[in-house]
């Protein structure tokens, strides 16, 4: 499909109120209407909880945030309801799911569409919008999550620790739509780039369970014959996210990958880092290169005759449950998963089997790339394409 910059559909007359880019069959301004103008909004449904488990198909706040689109297959819970729950909380084809409820004011108001046939009921966390006027689901869907229409959302949300918006401030977000037929094409163009985005993350998925199944294949070869304090060296720094810049000569890593950049470095060569405490606890990289680590991590060298790459497969799969303590923010400490045993053959063997599973690894890294442009598009696209 061919996309053109919208001064040019208008021929140079000036139009205020119509995207940087658009279908060159396109010409005019949009119209700025209410969200109430095509939506009656109502809070969900509060079930008790000896109703969840079987019934109706139940959305909630999870399956707004974790789906292109929802479905009936693709929502997780069901709940046992009545003849006048249902009609009164039923969602259908076109419908609108806002999440009510956030965390952070920046999340607050995120919405999805429903697209099928197949009768739902919302939570309590959700409000829905039921359709009442004519307009593509597909482009109101993306429309919604475009930066102009989160900036007019995300004001609305209030609270302290948790950030809500309710019907009143949904009613009063005003927001520009094009006529039916540019709706349509908006909403088909951007819902193929999503399944091409749905596609290259399945291929992700694949080769990520790929490497697994290989590396818990090769640690159970033999039996484990070496503690972890046999072949690694374990060690970690008081350094600080609020410690690092923006730009610097070598990169920090921390529980979410890089998090700014220093002028020095603690890592010379190659190591493990594995998140000590968080969400994130027990989870596996590697890294290679001059770069330093914050104190959440811990950071794992090989002793001479192990090959680090070898190690940090075997972590990867590697089963970090019965080592970790504490309670709202869990932990594993070295002195504890030191102990465990896995399986080390000879140095040649280690290269063999690293020598597979890096290079499919690599491949994932490569198509991790792709995927990160392909949501990169995307934004570019939500960007440009509405107002």
């Amino acid at each position: 499909m061919t996309i053109d910059n919208a001064h040019k559909n208008n021929q140079g007359r000036k139009v205020l109120n119509a995207p940087n880019l658009r279908f060159p069959e396109f010409q005019g301004e949009w119209e700025e209407h209410y969200l109430s103008d095509y939506l009656d909004f109502k809070n969900g449904l509060n079930p008790k909880p000896d109703k969840f488990g079987k019934g109706i198909k139940f959305i909630s706040v999870m399956d707004i945030l974790n789906n292109a689109i929802i479905t009936n297959d693709c929502i997780r819970a069901s709940v046992d309801v009545s003849e006048e729950e249902l009609q009164n909380f039923c969602v259908g084809y076109g419908d609108i799911l806002f999440q009510r409820s956030s965390e952070t004011l920046e999340d607050v108001g995120r919405a999805n569409v429903y697209m099928d046939d197949k009768p739902a009921v919302f939570g309590g966390f959700v409000i829905r919008g039921k359709k009442k006027a004519e307009f593509n689901p597909l482009f109101f869907r993306d429309l919604l999550a475009s930066p102009f229409a989160r900036k007019k959302i995300i004001p609305m949300g209030a609270g302290a620790q948790h950030f809500n918006i309710g019907q009143e401030g949904l009613n009063k977000v005003k927001l520009n739509f094009p006529n039916l037929k540019e709706q349509e094409k908006i909403g088909r163009f951007l819902t193929l780039l999503d399944k091409r985005i749905a596609t290259q993350s399945k291929v992700i998925d694949k080769l990520q369970s790929l490497i697994r199944g290989i590396a818990h294949k090769i640690s159970k070869q033999g039996k484990p014959n070496i503690r972890l304090s046999e072949c690694l060296e374990c060690s970690s720094t008081t350094l600080q996210e609020s410690d690092v810049a923006e730009v610097g000569a070598y990169p920090v890593y921390g529980a979410n990958g890089i998090v700014g950049y220093l002028d020095t470095y603690s890592t010379t060569k190659e190591a493990i880092y594995i998140i000590k405490d968080g969400s994130g606890v027990g989870s596996v990289s590697y890294v290679k290169g001059k770069c330093s680590a914050t104190g959440t991590l811990n950071i794992l060298q090989a002793k001479e005759g192990y090959s680090l790459r070898y190690l940090y497969f075997m972590l990867k799969v590697f089963n970090f449950e019965p080592y970790k303590t504490g309670m709202a923010i869990p932990h594993i400490y070295f002195k504890d998963y030191r102990k465990a045993k896995i399986y080390c053959p000879s140095y040649e063997l280690q290269v063999k089997y690293t020598d597979l599973l890096f290079g499919i690894e690599q491949k994932a890294i490569t198509e991790q790339k792709i995927l990160t442009n392909l949501y990169n598009q995307k934004q570019y696209l939500l960007r440009q394409m509405f107002i």
